[in-house]
């Protein structure tokens, strides 16, 4: 391309391709590691194919077998042309492409073969606790914790604020400053507070999940208050946290117009007991600051009955909070 000597317009446009230049090499330069095209890391070079799993083989002078999506069958092996009946289960798509090149070297000369994972169908995830659709997930592409606890549901409201990760030492210890390695030295331990992760206090920690992984979502320590109060339910509690007959009472909006304070009941698990222990409570006197406050324990229940209410209705409601059915829970 010859430019005519001289021109204004020749110079302005040289110094716009100028600054274009920049700014692009500027934007290669700030971008984070994870704005660049993503790089191959460790664990997924060591990838192996499995049954489920779908690949995209690139073949020069093979069109046949050419950028056509095939599935790998369930008992590890794929047919196709030119190649014939071909091993890929248990393979890294390295190795895959040097066994394509091998059976391609009888029909063409200097084959060049390329592998790519288009999806990843034979990586399962255990995902099992207090989560809406528990089971078994495939991990298809790169998934976080919070991704994979999203294909699964979501945690149930009765959720705990722990997810507890398990993983094959197959994968490396999980990337987290308190996993372990359990006592046979086969799977590396992490607990991850998930509500830190939500609250974005800890992003770190919503880490990449391999495969094999198990995800446990434990129940959170409960205790409910029933009756005759403004707000009736099952109330979480947060790690290591204590409460008191007044703080539940305050959780549960307070009493009910009807409600008959000097009469509540405090039901309590009692280990191989085969009923609750039943504890008498003055709530009126604890409100009018004559008594003393009293702790609740995990999955105690505090009964508020109204001035009206028969004592058989205590044993109903009971029943309720047992059967699990017909109680609102909340999260704070």
């Amino acid at each position: 391309m010859i430019l005519p000597a001289g021109g204004t317009g020749t110079i302005a446009c040289s110094r716009k391709y100028a600054i274009a230049a920049g700014v692009v090499a500027w934007l290669c330069l700030a971008m984070t590691p994870a704005q660049q095209a993503p790089s191959e890391s460790a664990p997924r070079a060591m990838y192996l194919l499995g049954p489920g799993d779908v690949i995209t083989i690139h073949a020069l002078d093979a069109d046949e077998i050419s950028d056509k999506p095939v599935r790998i069958g369930s008992n590890g092996f794929i047919t196709l042309p030119l190649a014939g009946r071909v091993r890929a289960g248990g393979l890294t798509s390295d190795q895959l492409e040097a066994e394509l090149v091998a059976r391609l070297k009888s029909v063409i000369r200097n084959p060049e073969v390329s592998v790519s994972l288009v999806e990843q169908r034979s990586q399962p995830v255990s995902i099992i606790g207090a989560v809406n659709a528990p089971g078994v997930h495939q991990l298809q592409g790169d998934k976080t914790l919070v991704e994979m606890l999203s294909l699964a549901g979501g945690v149930r409201q009765d959720a705990g604020y722990s997810v507890k990760i398990t993983r094959r030492m197959e994968w490396g210890r999980i990337p987290l400053p308190g996993a372990s390695v359990d006592a046979t030295g086969r799977f590396s331990v992490a607990v991850v507070n998930l509500k830190q992760i939500l609250e974005a206090r800890s992003p770190a920690e919503n880490i990449q999940i391999m495969p094999d992984d198990v995800l446990s979502v434990p129940r959170a320590e409960m205790i409910y208050v029933i009756g005759d109060v403004r707000k009736s339910g099952g109330f979480t509690l947060g790690e290591r946290e204590a409460i008191s007959v007044l703080q539940a009472l305050s959780l549960a909006e307070g009493l009910g117009q009807t409600a008959a304070p000097q009469n509540a009941r405090i039901l309590r698990l009692i280990p191989g007991a085969p009923k609750r222990n039943e504890l008498a409570v003055d709530l009126k006197k604890i409100l009018d600051g004559k008594g003393d406050d009293v702790a609740l324990e995990p999955d105690d229940i505090l009964f508020v009955p109204g001035s009206r209410t028969k004592n058989v209705a205590l044993r109903s409601l009971e029943a309720v909070v047992q059967i699990g059915t017909g109680v609102a829970i909340y999260r704070r």
